[in-house]
């Protein structure tokens, strides 16, 4: 039996996401539901009220960013970021509209809670079991897709590797087709070697026999009377074609795909911050601000005080600095010097500065000079956790000097970061310090989740005020 007739899901997709869609719903009602028998309250509506509002806030996210898609090459950890992200909004949706419109409240705050984690455990745990049912399915040769890749180059090894190095997908990798290359291709570090099956030519016979179920061509981007050649062909075929663009040769920055009005776009450098992405990081600033500015605002007031007897001038100093897309923004910071620079050309301070005042210096070796960045925070130019933002003369002293530099501002900065953490912080007198800033910056737009910024919050309060290269 081939793998095709071995695809045993594949004639039933569509009803097998419309039965996902009803399993995720009647996860957020039963999860109700316990809450409901466990508070002794059967008889209220309340319940039925916010249940039913999370359902269509879920459907309505959950279709719009594409929840239901197939996750065949995905590993479950994105979709359950993404799921987890559907379902804390959806809440987050109901939670304020039993805060601000609901008299009395539809639910206490603890029946709140067991119901978030009760549904969040359901969706995100059945994934995982569906998931490791599928690995044994496909493991065994059920449930899988033929694959083909045209062209034998570096991309195409680099796709071959990855198919193969994930049995899980359940993608058979068929072999290489490439009118220029002969000789099997060793993928990688590995002792696997893939056959070339033949020419381009080879290929589309395949296709069109109805052997091969995906073609994924890795031709190069000079190639185009090729890839071109290839499409028209394969057009004849029931083959699903892929077309993997030579983008590598660039340092991706959120990558994705988008139609502009009827054209295909592929971006290369890209913000993180979309669609729900963007409420809820927007959730967490607001959220997590004002629980912070009520603990300091006896400290800051203090603080206050104590900048102000110390040296004359104003308590507080605002420095022109780039937000996100590089629009300018004045962050605020506790004075700390006599001075109040802020102009094309600032020197870094330096240990020993005789610019800080006494305060100054306490107050900078500490971090507190930054508690009034979460007013920043709260008005929208800044996040909790982001790249910090650095003057405008020194963006534009490095801008020119470190790759990607300007990248950092895809997001807002932020208060703290991966960075600051790391022990990146403070005066960069070499390039290689920047540098190496600029890089856990990246890293941090690459990988960015709402889980990381919890824990960069955490470490924060551990790692973060208190370093050597604070001064």
């Amino acid at each position: 039996m081939n793998g095709m007739d071995r695809g045993i899901l594949r004639p039933h997709q569509a009803t097998i996401s419309v039965l996902q869609k009803l399993l995720d719903l009647f996860v957020i009602c039963a999860g109700m539901g316990v809450v409901i028998i466990a508070n002794d309250n059967p008889t209220e509506s309340a319940p039925i009220i916010a249940s039913l509002l999370a359902l269509v806030i879920f459907y309505l996210l959950g279709d719009f960013g594409q929840l239901y898609a197939s996750w065949r090459g995905e590993r479950i950890r994105e979709e359950l970021r993404k799921v987890g992200g559907v379902w804390a909004v959806s809440f987050v949706g109901v939670f304020m509209a039993d805060y601000f419109m609901a008299a009395p409240p539809l639910l206490s705050d603890s029946a709140l809670l067991q119901w978030f984690s009760l549904v969040l455990a359901g969706l995100c745990g059945y994934r995982v079991l569906l998931r490791i049912g599928l690995h044994a399915l496909r493991r065994r040769g059920f449930n899988t897709r033929s694959v083909a890749i045209a062209g034998a180059g570096p991309l195409g090894q680099r796709l071959a590797a990855n198919i193969a190095g994930a049995p899980w997908m359940g993608l058979d990798l068929l072999g290489f087709f490439d009118d220029k290359h002969r000789e099997p291709v060793r993928l990688g570090k590995s002792q696997i070697k893939l056959p070339i099956s033949g020419g381009l030519e080879a290929l589309v016979e395949q296709a069109r026999a109805g052997d091969i179920d995906r073609v994924y061509i890795t031709l190069p981007m000079r190639s185009e009377a090729r890839i071109k050649w290839l499409v028209n062909q394969l057009s004849d075929t029931t083959a699903s074609v892929y077309i993997v663009p030579d983008i590598f040769v660039f340092e991706l920055l959120h990558a994705r795909s988008q139609n502009i009005n009827g054209v295909p776009t592929i971006s290369i450098f890209d913000s993180p911050m979309t669609g729900a992405n963007t409420v809820v990081k927007r959730l967490e600033d607001i959220i997590l601000s004002m629980l912070i500015l009520c603990l300091i605002a006896v400290p800051m007031l203090l603080i206050s005080a104590a900048v102000k007897l110390n040296s004359p001038g104003p308590v507080f100093f605002r420095q022109k600095r780039y937000g996100i897309d590089g629009r300018p923004i004045e962050v605020w910071k506790f004075r700390s010097m006599r001075v109040m620079e802020n102009g094309s050309d600032i020197v870094q301070a330096t240990r020993g500065d005789n610019r800080i005042t006494s305060v100054g210096a306490f107050l900078r070796r500490t971090s507190l000079d930054e508690l009034p960045q979460f007013i920043n925070v709260l008005l929208g130019d800044m996040s909790i956790v982001g790249p910090r933002p650095h003057a405008v003369a020194h963006n534009e002293q490095y801008r020119g000097q470190i790759s990607s530099y300007m990248l950092r501002h895809k997001v807002k900065p932020g208060i703290t970061g991966w960075a600051q953490i790391n022990g990146w912080r403070g005066e960069t007198d070499t390039l290689d310090k920047m540098q190496k800033r600029v890089e856990h910056d990246l890293a941090y737009i690459h990988n960015w989740s709402l889980w990381w910024d919890l824990k960069i919050v955490f470490l924060t309060v551990f790692k973060g005020f208190i370093h050597k290269n604070a001064y």
